[in-house]
């Protein structure tokens, strides 16, 4: 099923992958001895239609925050304040995702999709704020199916820039208080997972303990029974930043862009963009695999196998730029590993 203004994303490309295959088999190496790093190249490869895969030098990151309704109903130990004031560290560079962002050498665009305090002071900020946070998914649907497409359209516009202005590695990230109890709801409903299996801690147990949480997130499922189109989907169940995240996917499959996927919250937005655009999961890289219990499910349903695993649950997009290296290594063995003496020259 693909929503409607959403092309299917492209396959992956069969003959750039095959060539891969030939290529490491005719590397000096044992065959198969870099294990899961061969497959990563394998899949850049069919990402981006060339053998080697082109190796990524200029990442970008684009993080989007947004505030969520159901922090009122008791979802978070934290108080939706926090969103804002993470989002004023991070213009100011000094959040977790800016300083390993930095490390591999990606800018940070942050991006106001859905934050409930104001932030027009903040001139680091990209100001695109569909409303000011979404309604208590326990209560009612968190937005209308015209904002959930709108948030969309932001991150799928932001992933198009950044590929237009030179970026070869695209990295999403999240930011908002709440956001893991719509992330578990989603991958709830996407993955047919009751509550308690896909319910986790988040940024911490909230006030009314974690049984709580899974009610929540229980009573978005029950409202949410039925559904047939990703986009109400999203309006039923989503959060703004997740529904840009979708977006941002969407475009760089589209774009045959890598891109590389963070935890909880990311994951619950890449199920979102394989619905919206099938076909869109099969171009990701997981980079690792979070400690919320959606994560996994998730990426277990998409069929995709998290690069590390390091009890990370902090998203921002900081397990994925963790992962980068590996993803910037793969491509730089496959195209410039010699050829075994004695071999034919290989694709």
């Amino acid at each position: 099923m693909t929503a409607p203004g959403f092309p299917a994303a492209p396959p992956l490309d069969v003959a750039a992958m095959a060539a891969a295959r030939r290529r490491w088999a005719s590397r000096a190496e044992p065959p198969g001895a870099l294990g899961g790093l061969e497959d990563l190249a394998v899949h850049l490869a069919g990402v981006t239609g060339r053998c080697p895969p082109p190796v990524p030098v200029s990442p970008a990151v684009a993080v989007f925050a947004g505030d969520h309704g159901v922090v009122t109903d008791g979802a978070s130990a934290w108080p939706s304040a926090v969103t804002a004031a993470m989002v004023e560290t991070m213009s100011a560079g000094g959040a977790a995702i800016c300083v390993l962002a930095g490390g591999i050498g990606a800018p940070v665009t942050v991006v106001d999709v859905g934050v409930a305090s104001p932030l027009e002071h903040l001139a680091n900020v990209r100001h695109e704020r569909v409303r000011p946070g979404t309604a208590s998914i326990a209560r009612g649907p968190a937005m209308t199916v015209e904002e959930a497409a709108a948030a969309v359209d932001v991150g799928g516009r932001i992933a198009g820039e950044l590929v237009d202005a030179g970026a070869d590695c695209l990295i999403g990230g999240d930011m908002g208080i709440g956001n893991t109890t719509a992330a578990a709801a989603l991958v709830g409903a996407v993955c047919d997972r009751a509550a308690e299996d896909v319910t986790g801690s988040g940024a911490g147990v909230p006030t009314l303990g974690q049984g709580h949480k899974q009610q929540l997130v229980a009573a978005a499922l029950r409202r949410a029974e039925g559904w047939a189109d990703p986009l109400d989907l999203l309006a039923l169940l989503g959060g703004l930043e997740i529904a840009a995240l979708a977006g941002f996917y969407v475009t760089a499959a589209g774009r045959r862009t890598p891109f590389v996927v963070d935890g909880a919250i990311a994951c619950a937005a890449l199920c979102v963009a394989d619905l919206l655009s099938p076909g869109a999961a099969g171009h990701a890289v997981a980079g690792h695999l979070s400690a919320e219990p959606a994560a996994g499910i998730a990426l277990e349903h998409l069929g995709l196998r998290p690069l590390l695993d390091l009890d990370l649950r902090l998203g921002e997009g900081t397990g994925a730029c963790l992962a980068f290296p590996l993803v910037k290594a793969a491509a730089a063995a496959l195209g410039q590993m010699a050829e075994l003496p004695g071999e034919g020259s290989a694709a």
